[in-house]
């Protein structure tokens, strides 16, 4: 059965992305050094870094789509350039209705005005059979851990510390985390969990 799930790098001391966010800096200050594993050791890291873009469909915040906040200028295509990596549509949440915007490659933005629940409607049905995956940022992950809606959590933990910026698990409590899989290699410690929803633990 297919199954909604999330890989995330974090920091030792659990931010996924830094402070002082902007255009220049998208995943804050220091932010950048958390994702040295998937550019250098390329190999290391390589099963990890396919997993990534297996799914079917994907979810995630206007604020991991882009730097824009309020109504939408229009001009705005995302941080990936004409060819983004997820060849797959990808929902959007977000309070500002939007036509879809088509890029290179299979990926297809949707803006979802409906909430987690909705877009996860979506997101499975343009899926295929595939698996969900929430992309980002940590308020888009711990909405959908506090909902009992994640099933599968992947780690990706890097040996840096951040001191602020965007926490994840922020507010979520409940879920319980059952290890399925752990190794390391040079700049990371993956880690696989179950997630397991309290009115099901």
């Amino acid at each position: 059965m297919a199954r909604v799930t999330c890989d995330v790098t974090i920091s030792l001391d659990g931010f996924v992305a830094g402070p002082e966010q902007s255009l220049e800096q998208p995943l804050g200050r220091g932010g950048e050094q958390l994702h040295r594993w998937q550019f250098e050791a390329r190999e290391d890291d390589a099963a990890e870094r396919a997993g990534i873009l297996e799914a079917g469909a994907y979810i995630m915040g206007r604020n991991m789509f882009g730097p824009e906040r309020g109504a939408p200028s229009g001009s705005w295509r995302g941080w990936w350039g004409e060819d983004p990596p997820y060849h797959a549509p990808v929902f959007v949440l977000t309070h500002y209705a939007s036509e879809p915007l088509v890029m290179e490659g299979g990926t297809e933005f949707r803006f979802v005005t409906g909430g987690i629940r909705r877009a996860l409607q979506l997101a499975r049905e343009a899926a295929g059979g595939k698996n969900v995956a929430i992309a980002g940022g940590a308020s888009t992950i711990n909405q959908f851990l506090e909902a009992g809606l994640l099933d599968e959590l992947r780690l990706h933990i890097s040996p840096k510390l951040l001191g602020s910026g965007e926490r994840l698990f922020e507010g979520v409590s409940g879920p319980e985390f059952i290890p399925r899989s752990s190794r390391s290699t040079g700049l990371v410690t993956h880690v696989v969990y179950e997630v397991v929803p309290p009115d099901k633990a």
